[in-house]
C-alpha cells in the first residue's frame, strides 16, 4: 500500500470529477477547494486506506474518496 506522500504527489483529476465530487457530497466547492479538501483527507492521521480491485478507498470521517490504483486519478467521493 502506498504511503500518504505517494498519494499527495500523484493524485490527479479530470475536469468532470469536480462536478461529480460536488454533486455526490452535496457541496458547491471550487476546483481549488476540492483539491485542498482531498489533500487534507489524504494527510489526516485517521484516514483509513483500503485497496479493493483496481481502486483505493480512503475513508475519513463521513467522506470516502475513490482513487484509481494505476494512475492515482480521483474517481469520485461518497458520503459514508
Amino acid at each position: 500500500m502506498p504511503n500518504q506522500k505517494t498519494f499527495l504527489e500523484n493524485i490527479c483529476y479530470t475536469p468532470l470529477v469536480f462536478g461529480r465530487f460536488n454533486k455526490k457530497l452535496n457541496l458547491n466547492l471550487s476546483e481549488l477547494e476540492i483539491k485542498q479538501l482531498v489533500n487534507q483527507i489524504i494527510s489526516a492521521d485517521n484516514t483509513i486506506f483500503q485497496k479493493e480491485g483496481k481502486n483505493y478507498y480512503l475513508q475519513h470521517e463521513k467522506i470516502e474518496l475513490v482513487i484509481n490504483s494505476f494512475n492515482y486519478r480521483l474517481i469520485t467521493a461518497n458520503r459514508i
